[in-house]
């Protein structure tokens, strides 16, 4: 089962500059302050983008994450800024660089739609029970009031703030998502037609 943190309720109807307000007061985060607010990546974190189906594969492996959110068909992964820069040479070293993986990075100059930071909102019981929502969500909320960003994944081994170092994160972020890929593009079992032995 997957833990979560609880953050204080805001309304998830809360206007734009209220939601704006949270994340910069709360956390210190940069948003566009616009409607829908999106968080600024490259500042205070980065982020790692993944189908939901190789994400919760990948919570499995490495439960203890920082952030995670969920927007549709993706999960984010915040780690620490810098982390996007990382992305292509840790692939490479892994052995993965040129096999074709729905794995992505956000850095400077970057921004992802801030999920609505309420306390309300459940997550799933198991991964066979997820739907797809439009509107993002935490899945693994950031604790307002405190520094988020010495928790985050990074570069090196043995990550800092009892999160995995970015390394394993990505190895095993690279492992479900070509796993994911691999099973949408098994064939389905053939039926035995009539006659046949």
């Amino acid at each position: 089962m997957i833990s979560t943190a609880r953050t204080p309720a805001v309304p998830s109807a809360a206007p734009a500059t209220a939601r704006s307000r949270w994340y910069e007061r709360e956390l210190g985060w940069p948003t566009t302050g616009s409607d829908p607010v999106e968080l600024l990546t490259g500042v205070a974190f980065d982020v790692l983008e993944l189908p939901v189906a190789a994400g919760f594969a990948m919570l499995r492996r490495v439960p203890g994450t920082g952030p995670v959110a969920v927007e549709g068909p993706w999960m984010r992964l915040l780690v620490a800024a810098g982390g996007a820069d990382e992305l292509p040479g840790l692939l490479d070293w892994l052995e993965w660089g040129g096999v074709p993986l729905d794995l992505t990075a956000l850095g400077t100059g970057g921004r992802i739609t801030a999920p609505c930071p309420t306390s309300s909102w459940p997550p799933p019981a198991a991964p066979g029970e997820w739907r797809p929502q439009e509107a993002a969500v935490w899945l693994r909320p950031p604790e307002p009031g405190g520094e988020v960003e010495p928790t985050l994944p990074r570069t090196g081994f043995g990550g800092d703030g009892g999160a995995p170092d970015l390394v394993r994160l990505v190895a095993a972020a690279a492992t479900e998502c070509h796993r994911a890929r691999l099973l949408r593009a098994r064939p389905l079992p053939r039926q035995r037609r009539a006659g046949e032995g």
